[in-house]
């Protein structure tokens, strides 16, 4: 049985969220909050740290004022986050990998909306350090799942060029 493309779409939306959600209430129950509460997964390589960021990205915004943060880490991303649903909706031309790239973005970015309307900040867990100058901040499934949107969304640019350059020759 083939599925039709908005139900394909809506699905990989729902299972990003939904994986997003069940590791955030996952964290928020069964760990403490901070670096004392800190699980080393592999080492000091990969931890789990809880930390609850009323920023956007790396904490970026968590200073501004309750107008800004509510203009531009609400109001601007569900407005985005719409036109996107919109465009992938309407847009039957997209290939395959360019469509779960969009979903994986959507599926991410609405379950950090939905964290930020009902917490009033995000879960995020997750830490990376392999050395020197290779690590990140701290984020979560969600972060992930947009990361991971627009790394696929690059490579399919990058895959579809070449395609139409090949055609050419």
């Amino acid at each position: 049985m083939k599925l039709s493309r908005n139900l394909s779409i809506a699905l990989i939306i729902i299972a990003n969220i939904a994986i997003d959600q069940i590791s955030k209430v996952y964290v928020r129950s069964t760990m403490t909050e901070g670096a004392r509460g800190k699980i080393d997964v592999i080492g000091d390589y990969f931890q789990l740290i809880w930390v609850e960021n009323e920023g956007a990205f790396l904490g970026m915004g968590s200073d501004m004022n309750p107008t800004l943060k509510l203009i531009f880490l609400l109001i601007l991303p569900t407005i985005v986050l719409g036109y996107v649903i919109y465009y992938i909706v309407k847009t039957k031309t997209l290939d395959r990998l360019s469509l779960i790239a969009f979903c994986c973005i959507v599926g991410g970015g609405i379950a950090n909306v939905f964290d930020r309307i009902v917490l009033g900040s995000v879960t995020d867990f997750f830490f990376i350090d392999l050395g020197w100058k290779l690590k990140t901040g701290i984020f979560n499934v969600a972060d992930l799942s947009v990361t991971t949107g627009m790394i696929i969304l690059i490579f399919s640019n990058f895959l579809s060029k070449k395609k139409k350059s090949t055609i050419k020759s």
